[in-house]
C-alpha cells in the first residue's frame, strides 16, 4: 500500500501519495502521476500497484482536491506547476516521468514547454481542451457543469445512497468494480450541514475552467517522448482532435486502448500494461 504524506507550502499543504520501492532500490525511475478535474490521487490504484516494485511513484492530490488545500484563489497552470516543481524539489527529484490525465494533460504538456529538463518522458491520457478555447464557450459552462461526467458526484446530495446512485451513472464508475468504490469512498465526504458530496471545490471547478479556456496547450515544439493513450471511448477519437498533438509533438506514440476517458478504471490490466511497455522502452 502507499504511504500519504503532506508537503507544507507557504500558501497550502499539498497531499500526496507515495509508492516507493524496497530498500536497495533506491535508484528506481521516478514516476509521477497527476489525476484529471474532480478526481483524487487514489484512481491511480492500480497503476501505482502495478508499477510499485519497479518506479519509484509519487501521485499528488492536486489543489483544490482530495486532501490537499482547497484555497478560494490561485487554480491556474502557473500556481498547479509551482505546486508540482514545489514537490519534486521536496523529494530531490531532478526529473521523472510524468503522466497526466484529461485536464492535467493539458497541464503536463504547458508544464513540458517551459520546463522540459524535468520530463525524462510525458505520458497524456486522453488530454481535454488541449487548444484555446473561444469565449462563447463561457456562456454553456453551467450546461457543462451538470452534464460532464467528472461533475455528477459534485453534490449536494441529501444521502450517501443519492451520491453512489448518482455515482453509478457516470461512466468513471460504469463497473462499479472494488477499486471504483474505494475511488468513490475516498472522493465523497458529509458537509458541515449533513449533505453530502465530493471533496473537489467549487472555487477549483471555476477557475481551472476559466484557466482553461484562455491557455493554449501546445503552441511549440516539443521534443519529449511522448505517449498519447486514446481510449476507444475517449474524448479525442477524431482526427482534427489528434493534430495539435502531431504537430507539436515531435516524438510521439499513440496507444489505443479499450475503454472511455476513465480506462485506467474501466480496463485497467490493459491500460497497466501499454504504460508499463511504454515506460520499459524509454529504457532502452
Amino acid at each position: 500500500m502507499p504511504t500519504r504524506k503532506t508537503l507544507h507550502l507557504p500558501e497550502i499543504e499539498l497531499s500526496y501519495l507515495e509508492w516507493q520501492p524496497e530498500t536497495g532500490k533506491e535508484k528506481s525511475p521516478r514516476l509521477l502521476l497527476l489525476h484529471g478535474l474532480a478526481d483524487s490521487a487514489c484512481v491511480w490504484s492500480s497503476l501505482g500497484h502495478y508499477l510499485s516494485n519497479r518506479y519509484h511513484i509519487v501521485v499528488p492530490d492536486m489543489r483544490g482536491h482530495g486532501e490537499s488545500s482547497k484555497p478560494k484563489t490561485g487554480y491556474t497552470f502557473e500556481s498547479a506547476i509551482a505546486d508540482l516543481e514545489a514537490l519534486m524539489a521536496h523529494l530531490n527529484w531532478p526529473d521523472a516521468h510524468i503522466l497526466g490525465h484529461s485536464w492535467t494533460g493539458k497541464l503536463a504538456a504547458i508544464w513540458a514547454r517551459q520546463n522540459p529538463d524535468r520530463f525524462c518522458s510525458m505520458i497524456l491520457v486522453d488530454p481535454i481542451f488541449i487548444t484555446k478555447l473561444p469565449a462563447a464557450i463561457k456562456l454553456t459552462l453551467p450546461i457543462v457543469y451538470r452534464k460532464l461526467d467528472c461533475l455528477k458526484c459534485v453534490g449536494p446530495f441529501a444521502t450517501l445512497s443519492q451520491a453512489e446512485a448518482a455515482a453509478k451513472q457516470s461512466r468513471e464508475y460504469a463497473d462499479w468494480s472494488d477499486v471504483q468504490q474505494m475511488v468513490f469512498q475516498h472522493q465523497i465526504e458529509q458537509k458541515s450541514d449533513g449533505t453530502w458530496g465530493s471533496k473537489f471545490a467549487i472555487a477549483a471547478r471555476n477557475q481551472i475552467f476559466a484557466e482553461v479556456m484562455k491557455v493554449a496547450g501546445l503552441t511549440e515544439n516539443i521534443d519529449i517522448q511522448t505517449l498519447f493513450v486514446q481510449p476507444e471511448k475517449g474524448v479525442n477519437r477524431m482526427d482534427w482532435q489528434m493534430q495539435p498533438y502531431k504537430r507539436y509533438l515531435k516524438n510521439l506514440t499513440v496507444a489505443k486502448v479499450p475503454g472511455n476517458h476513465w480506462s485506467f478504471l474501466t480496463q485497467p490490466e490493459t491500460f497497466n500494461q501499454t504504460v508499463a511497455d511504454f515506460l520499459e522502452g524509454t529504457r532502452q
